[in-house]
């Protein structure tokens, strides 16, 4: 098999791009585009299709449509927090309704009294009224053009208008052509349509037909890209030999008898399977995927404290510091007792204590490291380390797996993560893993209580969230990111901690989480939280609020219809970690039918693995429009669940292509100089 030859434009800057500018180059640049390519490969989120107009009497909370109306008050302009705010009323023989625009202030001349415009956007019910909010607007002519096509809508940051990337995209065509790498045996068996041929249709689509075989055959390579990434990493592992025999025995067995709760079924089970991994004459390369709050962590701390009996050194590697001084705490709690040094390492510890940690990490003092991925640093030496662990494993790279993997010889290697996937695509994703599941919870544990309600229902559930906290439990609110033509995330989450704070009493502390924030500021408020000096903790999901704190009994999720099923379920995990019950309210924002019955899915079941089977056959593969669930593999297009067909097709085509000898290391280098995030999750 060889690679088709075509042109390629690997490394042109997008400021050659006609009609791109310093300004716009530089907001590129803050969405990881500076190359010509790499736009090419920034794909549309979603795409709008326009609607047969409808009356205003017609219209329904949550549903996106089209009202032909007539401007029926002046477009009055006034400054609300540093917002210009453009409001006014439209009107058909139905009814009136409310309009209002933000930071578009030229819209009080461009919009006049008596004229017939035709409005497009989602009505929402705020400020005790229903109404438009930023709505796009247009001559019937016009509009009459815009329902034959379908308009990509891209991800964008501050500064940057969705027309400025499509005219970007359009220009970028007339300089682009991607290089061919699917042999043409394997385009035809699965009907892939070239590359370039569904590159240019997923940016201009000509049709609902064309466009869904553009995104086949994209999504098709996001997962080939990813399943051959696999078999690389899965070649390198498959000839390590197992240069470290831990054994489990007595002293394990005590320490497993002495925690203070006993460990369930599967628990023991996946132990066990530890066990004959560090007997056998090939390393331990095992992923440990358990539901949220099934008992992870101590299952690892085990078999870390085998590998340090046995006179090894062992790692403990998480996505963020907060989780990593939560782990490093645990560890401490039960192993020092036992005589076991324990070091947490991380980017914000002191550079004097850095020095003193790594000296002893090398010399062997440190038996088990536990950190951030400060612990795969050049200058981060083991004496012998036999055992890594990586939590959340979905949150690091193939670059990032293999350097720690790399600062001992050939170490065991236990990847653990709470994602839910259903059963039928874990064999195909983990293929280069032993995968062993966890789905039973500690007998301690209370089932969750989940309540799925509309917007009404807010005052109740404030309320519901005050009195717990007056029982001195602590509550987290979720708020989800917000679209293009709203406020920013950071003005949404401290507006509702504001409103919040002022609808309950003094005494009560609510605080905000942003991505905006510096990291330490970010840690401190979490540190403040788990100690009860915060009660609620307002956030988006850009921040990490994986820590355990088992006080919380409250978890309360914003618009739940706009997050995908796995992501709700690993946020509920936040609460029911202690003794008291524990409850989850998921509010939604959407009136329809659809949303309500997916949401149903998580209000009735606490089992990860069964929602992530029913979102799967709700869903159904194909779906390519709408809201793509996020949360669990970061693909650009392809989505695990709603994919499932074209999953299975590019794993056989890398068994297949890898029997005929296809150069797989070929393609990845090549895939890597474009920079694509082909396997950010491996």
């Amino acid at each position: 098999m060889h690679v088709e030859e075509g042109e390629s434009q690997l490394g042109i800057p997008v400021r050659e791009i006609k009609g791109i500018g310093e300004k716009t180059e530089k907001l590129l640049a803050k969405l990881d585009i500076e190359t010509v390519d790499q736009l090419v490969h920034h794909y549309p989120r979603c795409y709008t299709t326009y609607p047969e107009p409808i009356s205003i009497s017609e219209i329904k909370t949550g549903q996106r449509c089209s009202i032909e109306a007539e401007i029926a008050s002046p477009i009055y302009l006034k400054t609300v927090r540093k917002l210009k705010l453009c409001t006014g009323l439209i009107a058909d023989v139905s009814g009136q309704l409310f309009v209002r625009w933000f930071n578009m202030p030229y819209l009080r001349n461009t919009l006049k009294q008596g004229e017939r415009w035709i409005f497009t956007g989602t009505p929402i019910y705020k400020d005790g009224r229903l109404m438009l909010e930023q709505p796009e607007y247009c001559k019937r002519e016009k509009y009459l053009q815009l329902m034959e096509t379908f308009q990509p809508i891209y991800p964008l940051t501050t500064g940057l208008s969705n027309k400025t990337v499509q005219k970007a995209q359009a220009a970028a065509f007339e300089m682009y052509r991607e290089e061919e790498y699917l042999p043409e045996t394997v385009r035809n068996y699965y009907d892939l349509e070239p590359v370039n041929t569904a590159l240019r249709e997923v940016h201009f689509p000509t049709g609902t037909e064309h466009l869904m075989e553009a995104k086949k055959r994209i999504i098709f390579d996001e997962f080939f890209r990813f399943f051959s990434a696999l078999e690389l990493v899965k070649d390198r592992e498959e000839q390590a030999l197992n240069h470290y025999i831990i054994p489990m025995e007595e002293p394990v067995k005590r320490f497993v008898e002495n925690l203070p709760y006993p460990l369930t079924g599967a628990q023991k089970k996946v132990l066990n399977e530890i066990r004959q991994d560090f007997s056998d004459t090939m390393a331990m390369n095992r992923l440990l995927q358990g539901d949220v709050g099934s008992g992870k962590t101590i299952v690892a701390m085990t078999a870390m404290y085998a590998a340090v009996l046995a006179g090894y050194q062992a790692a403990l590697m998480a996505p963020t510091e907060v989780l990593a001084e939560q782990h490093y705490q645990n560890f401490v709690k039960l192993l020092s007792p036992l005589g076991i040094t324990v070091a947490l390492l991380t980017g914000s510890t002191k550079a004097k204590e850095k020095r003193e940690i790594k000296a002893a990490c090398a010399s062997g003092e440190i038996q088990i490291l536990i950190g951030t991925h400060t612990v795969i640093q050049d200058d981060v030496a083991f004496d012998n380390l036999a055992f890594i662990v990586t939590d959340e494993q979905h949150r690091f790279g193939v670059k990032q797996r293999d350097a720690f993997m790399k600062k001992g010889k050939d170490p065991h290697v236990l990847v653990m993560s709470a994602t839910p996937i259903p059963r039928t695509l874990g064999i195909i994703l983990y293929r280069d893993l032993d995968v062993s599941i966890m789905n039973e919870m500690p007998a301690s544990r209370l089932p969750i209580k989940n309540s799925v309600v509309g917007t009404s229902y807010r005052p109740a559930a404030w309320e519901f969230i005050r009195k717990q906290v007056a029982l001195g439990h602590q509550a987290y609110v979720i708020c989800p990111m917000i679209e293009e033509n709203e406020k920013m995330d950071l003005e949404n989450v401290e507006e509702y901690a504001r409103m919040l704070s002022q609808a309950l009493p003094p005494s009560i502390t609510v605080e905000a989480l942003n991505g905006h924030m510096r990291p330490a500021e970010k840690n401190d408020i979490m540190e403040r939280f788990s100690k009860n000096e915060i009660q609620i903790l307002v956030s988006t999901t850009v921040v990490e609020v994986g820590i355990d704190v088992p006080n919380a009994t409250v978890m309360l999720i914003e618009n739940a219809e706009r997050f995908g099923l796995a992501q709700l379920h690993q946020l509920r995990g936040r609460v029911g970690r202690g003794k008291a019950q524990s409850y989850c309210v998921f509010i939604s924002g959407s009136e329809k039918e659809e949303a309500m019955e997916r949401l149903s899915i998580i209000g009735h079941s606490n089992d990860g693995f069964e929602i992530a089977n029913e979102d799967l056959k709700l869903r159904g593969p194909g779906e390519f429009f709408g809201v793509k669930q996020s949360g669990t593999m970061n693909f650009a297009l392809g989505d695990i669940y709603s994919n499932a067909d074209i999953l299975k097709m590019a794993s056989e085509a890398v068994d297949y292509l890898k029997k005929e000898g296809y150069n797989f290391q070929k393609l990845h280098q090549y895939s890597l100089e474009k920079n694509l995030n082909f396997a950010k999750n491996i």
